[in-house]
């Protein structure tokens, strides 16, 4: 990897850029992807935080399009892995194999890419699944006794079908808790399905332009650590994750109601990274609460069970949780 050479005379300026480059990638992933752009930003916004996305939705909402897509657009290497009932752990990772000399040779899996694409990840058992846990959170596997690092930057973006449908795992809440974000995709507007349609069914190839390679985006990921958060600020972020675990004293009243288990320190640092990097998307050189709040969802919903109570009563963890903001 060439080494990214800083043309930025300070922090500051350097934010301003990240902001306006911001700009330039998400019009150049429209060329590809109608809508859905509170995805792309929630999608962006993990990356630039160093963090992994669970994109959850229906099949056909063009989530394996639009991480291909991403891939193009920040000129990263992509590996895209299909989950199926019969994947095997070394299907992800790799595996040893005899050379002609009989020597052991490791030949890697398609984990071993910067963007890896998990497609359908609750299509396949937990045993699987879990093969990304070291992965994901050391950036490393582990085959034969040998560790081997993966490349930098290293990000998975998962897909998941409904767990409502048939032949699906959840997944485990060790893996679960590994994803910044849990994003929701819904189906379009009605203007954008129309847009979608002529788009895809006319023989036209959309042509996409690199706009950041690698060195440049993890000195952007390294930038935007180093937002200065106010401390009350910090304060409000531990509170609000707080009161998403029913066993305080404290806890509000619908938590006590509604929730069985909270979200834990993970859930705190993931909602202050997010927000300095929305922050920093967006033009601002620090965060404050409303972009705490704007990440606040797709960082807690997954990390935040409700109880018997709540199902019965048909009450979605999004309106718990909003009913805490």
């Amino acid at each position: 990897m060439e080494k990214f050479v800083n043309p930025y005379k300070d922090e500051a300026e350097a934010l301003l850029a990240l902001g306006e480059r911001y700009g330039r990638i998400r019009a150049e992933i429209s060329k590809q992807i109608i809508g859905q752009d509170g995805v792309v930003e929630s999608i962006l916004n993990a990356i630039f935080s160093r963090g992994h996305a669970l994109l959850v939705g229906v099949p056909g909402l063009a989530k394996t399009l639009l991480v291909q897509t991403l891939a193009k657009v920040l000129d990263l290497s992509f590996s895209r892995i299909q989950f199926t009932p019969d994947l095997m752990p070394s299907d992800i990772t790799g595996s040893e194999i005899l050379d002609r000399d009989r020597q052991y040779k490791f030949l890697r899996g398609p984990v071993f890419a910067h963007l890896v694409l998990a497609d359908e990840i609750n299509r396949t058992p937990p045993k699987t699944q879990a093969a990304l846990l070291e992965a994901m959170q050391e950036k490393r596997v582990t085959v034969g006794g040998t560790t081997y690092a993966l490349p930098q930057p290293f990000f998975v973006l998962a897909t998941q079908n409904p767990i409502e449908q048939e032949g699906t795992y959840p997944l485990p809440e060790a893996q679960l808790d590994r994803f910044m974000f849990q994003i929701q995709l819904d189906y379009p507007s009605l203007s954008d399905e129309i847009d979608i349609v002529k788009a895809t069914t006319l023989d036209k190839e959309v042509k996409l332009e690199a706009m950041m390679g690698e060195a440049e985006i993890e000195y952007f990921q390294h930038l935007v650590r180093q937002v200065p958060v106010p401390d009350s600020l910090y304060e409000y972020v531990v509170r609000l994750v707080a009161s998403t675990r029913p066993d305080r004293a404290d806890a509000p009243e619908i938590t006590k109601k509604y929730v069985s288990w909270g979200a834990g320190p993970r859930a705190s640092q993931y909602l202050i990274v997010g927000a300095k990097c929305h922050a920093a998307l967006h033009g601002k050189f620090s965060p404050d609460k409303e972009d705490v709040r704007a990440v606040a969802l797709q960082t807690l919903r997954h990390r935040v069970v409700k109880n018997y109570k709540a199902e019965a009563e048909g009450l979605g963890i999004d309106e718990i949780l909003k009913s805490l903001f």
